[in-house]
């Protein structure tokens, strides 16, 4: 696990893009931590094994923060920037967080928008999981919606209502357009 901890460090830290996870990578962490801790017990300190053992947990401890780090700084620039964060990307324990920062990241938005209407913002803000029908463009996969419910796959031409954020990247990409309801 460790050598695969590496690698995995080594591409985050050099790629401008989420890499993707396997599915169980933070499990494979977990495990491999408690192994560490357990042969660690056993051995004495004052051993050239528990020397190296010592370093390797404490290489490890550090490559998994800065990768946490790195994945979270990533996803909460594209939530900011209100961009979709691939969902394959994702690890199942990060889709959880996305679904939390995605709705702070619109918003700050609001109340930055407020302020530039000339409006008393607000200080509360709810999470919005109000929906906008739109009338899709292109065919459009599968998605994790901002509510944490999978929408699609569409079709060109489909309808569907989907929540804000959602609506709004997909038009943004002229993958979509808002369908005006009377």
């Amino acid at each position: 696990m460790y050598s695969q901890l590496y690698e995995v460090w080594k591409q985050e830290l050099g790629d401008p893009e989420l890499v993707k996870l396997p599915p169980d990578f933070y499990a494979g962490i977990i495990e491999c931590v408690k192994k560490l801790k357990e042969e660690s017990r056993m051995l004495d300190k004052r051993t050239v094994k528990a020397n190296i053992l010592s370093k390797e947990t404490k290489n490890m401890k550090r490559m998994v923060q800065e990768l946490v780090w790195a994945r979270y700084r990533k996803i909460v620039n594209k939530a900011a920037k209100g961009e979709e964060v691939p969902s394959e990307a994702l690890t199942a324990e990060e889709k959880q967080i996305y679904g939390k920062i995605s709705p702070m990241a619109e918003t700050v938005a609001n109340f930055a928008s407020e302020i530039l209407h000339g409006h008393e913002p607000r200080t509360t803000y709810g999470p919005s999981h109000r929906r906008i029908t739109t009338r899709l463009l292109k065919d459009v996969p599968a998605i994790v919606g901002a509510d944490m419910k999978t929408y699609g796959p569409f079709k060109t031409e489909d309808i569907a209502s989907l929540p804000v954020e959602n609506a709004r990247i997909l038009i943004k990409q002229n993958m979509a357009e808002k369908v005006e309801i009377n």
